[in-house]
């Protein structure tokens, strides 16, 4: 058994050296120096190994595992001097093996002192960083955990052990950093062993050549250190091969002319690739490298009319009018029903038209007493709304009006009621709300004598003018 736990922490150690060597000879060297505490308490509590878990007059040696874990005072075995030494090297990928030794003195054991003996260890350690995980790249908070194995004295008696290991380094600079750590060790020899922990606390210093982008120039050297480059620039790249380097051509990933910066000019018209906006036709520098094969001062492609003249707010196309009424259809608001210029190109609504209208709205009529409009009247209605629909830009008011019958009051609301059902019957038919207006007049407004029947049949009316 005590060739075997020989064997296992050899094993260990050519193991993780093997794996650092086969790495970039460049990768960063660590070393590091600081305090170490042993703590056999609290690992669990049975009689294996060299300590049972308690003496006979009930005094404890042994507690629960990771029971009273912080209790440095009564448990904790330090030697107070410089008591750990370790030397590491970074494997890739966040990995990183280090060597460790460590010597101490053993006078507690749980709560039982005991006259000192003397501890020595020798460990490897492979450990993972979560740095990068927590922070991204870099950053001063550096946890990781790991494994490794090795071989502890205790007063000249040795066993190998398999640790588990937690540690923190907090980064004082970019080379220097103060580390913590916590290692269980579990020992293999059931007889003479010693379960224990070993915590450390210390400082660490890294150092090393270093290519990181891996171009045969060192860093130090390198004006590139993260980007492969070539030696003629310093470790910088030319990526597109033109002869000029990455850093100081305009378009790294094309080759072009150092006239240009490194950019191309596709089209030959003298404008670089970069600040032409047409690069593969050739055009003129007052349009951005663009062609205007009209001159209307509106590249071929945003003209829609690439080879008649016209105006941008045409979108390089001339001005039409389609209705011939003289007014071009971009100032036209009826572009495609003949108007006048006085009217901005739409249909003015005449004095004939007014006649007409009224000759339909005279025959409008109504539920006794009521604004209800009859049915008998919807024909004389989309009369009405097909005329208002030629002019399309015209605003109507619809007039109501009584004989001189019943209170004033009265005929008033009947009046203005009768106009806003006209009103309201037109909007469901097409004439939108807005170009109509409706008022009531009641008796005020007679264009026939009250006296007689027949002029009161004439003064009960709706009528339709021309809203100015």
């Amino acid at each position: 058994m005590k060739h075997l736990n020989s064997i296992l922490v050899a094993a260990l150690l050519i193991i993780g050296v093997g794996a650092a060597n086969a790495q970039d000879e460049n990768n960063p060297w660590s070393v590091g120096a600081g305090i170490n505490a042993v703590d056999i308490f609290p690992t669990g509590i049975d009689d294996d190994g060299r300590f049972m878990a308690m003496l006979n007059d009930g005094t404890e040696l042994k507690g629960e595992m990771f029971d009273e874990y912080f209790n440095a005072n009564d448990h904790w075995n330090i030697l107070p001097s410089i008591s750990r030494v370790s030397v590491g090297r970074y494997i890739g990928s966040g990995f990183s093996f280090t060597g460790v030794g460590t010597i101490n003195k053993i006078e507690k054991v749980g709560d039982f002192t005991i006259p000192d003996v003397t501890y020595y260890g020798l460990d490897g350690e492979i450990k993972y960083s979560l740095r990068d995980l927590l922070n991204g790249p870099g950053g001063w908070f550096d946890p990781s955990i790991g494994v490794g194995g090795g071989y502890t004295w205790v007063d000249d008696i040795g066993f190998g052990t398999a640790n588990g290991i937690a540690n923190v380094r907090f980064w004082l600079g970019e080379n220097f950093a103060f580390e913590v750590q916590s290692t269980y060790k579990h020992a293999f020899e059931d007889t003479y062993g010693i379960q224990h922990f070993q915590h450390s606390a210390g400082f660490m210093f890294k150092f090393g050549g270093k290519d990181t982008d891996g171009d045969g120039i060192y860093d130090v050297d390198d004006e590139c250190p993260e980007v492969p480059g070539l030696p003629e620039f310093n470790g910088c790249p030319d990526t597109d091969g033109d002869g000029i380097e990455d850093r100081n051509d305009a378009c790294p990933n094309t080759p072009g002319l150092a006239e240009f910066n490194g950019c191309p000019d596709t089209d030959g018209d003298g404008i670089p690739d970069p600040q032409d906006a047409c690069p593969t036709v050739a055009g003129l520098a007052s349009m951005n490298g663009c062609p205007d094969a009209d001159g209307d001062g509106i590249t071929d492609a945003e003209d829609a009319c690439p080879n008649e003249a016209g105006p941008k707010s045409n979108n390089g196309c001339p001005y039409e009018d389609r209705d011939g009424d003289g007014v071009l259809d971009k100032d036209d608001e009826c572009p495609d029903v003949p108007g006048t210029v006085a009217n901005n190109g739409c249909p003015e609504v005449t004095v004939e038209i007014i006649t007409k209208l009224n000759e339909y709205s005279k025959t409008i009529l109504f539920d006794y007493d009521k604004a209800t409009i009859r049915e008998e009247s919807f024909s004389a209605l989309q009369s009405i709304a097909d005329i208002m629909k030629e002019y399309p830009t015209a605003n109507f008011h619809v007039e109501g009006h009584t004989d001189s019958r019943g209170s004033d009051s009265y005929n008033e609301k009947l009046s203005r009621e009768r106009a806003a059902s006209v009103m309201q019957y037109l909007t469901t038919i097409g004439i939108p709300g807005n170009r109509l207006t409706s008022e009531g007049y009641g008796e005020a407004r007679p264009i026939a004598s009250n006296n007689t029947k027949a002029g009161r049949q004439q003064n009960r009316r709706v009528e339709i003018s021309l809203k100015k």
